[in-house]
């Protein structure tokens, strides 16, 4: 026995889907102007307005105070980082807020002295209205550090 042929949309109920014309992809970027990536550190911090250029300088001299000092300032996913034979850490600054990422399982270390601040999977949220947690920061990079050999 044959079956049946399937109906379409239109067949079953009678009306065409409405459509929107949208631009060709080129148009779209061409109107959208892309901010260029930044090449170093020194670009990152000069495209960062204050108050979160002050507070991402503490960030970056906490993290520095306790790295090995053959470790290299980089840019990796867009955003300032410390290697040492690895990314040890990354940080960057937002509007209301400056992140720390120094990876998940440190998070889950951390987890006790970190409830008053928002996390997620392998970020921390410092407040700009906020002291930044300076002795904490150091003794986050200092354990991802110790893990990561």
């Amino acid at each position: 026995m044959k079956k049946p042929a399937q109906r379409t949309a239109t067949q079953r109920h009678g009306r065409k889907k409405k459509t929107t014309a949208r631009p060709a992809a080129s148009k779209r970027r061409a109107t959208k102007e892309k901010k260029s990536a930044p090449q170093t550190v020194e670009e990152y911090f000069a495209a960062v307005p204050e108050p979160a250029r002050s507070a991402l300088t503490q960030i970056r001299e906490a993290i520095r105070s306790v790295v090995p000092p053959e470790a290299t300032e980089i840019i990796s996913y867009r955003i300032p980082a410390f290697k040492h034979k690895k990314v040890l850490v990354w940080y960057a600054a937002f509007s209301n807020h400056c992140s720390l990422f120094p990876t998940a399982a440190l998070i889950d270390t951390f987890k006790d002295e970190l409830k008053e601040f928002s996390t997620a999977k392998g970020t921390i949220h410092f407040p700009l209205d906020r002291p930044m947690p300076v002795d904490l920061i150091k003794r986050m990079v200092k354990e991802r550090q110790g893990r990561s050999g």
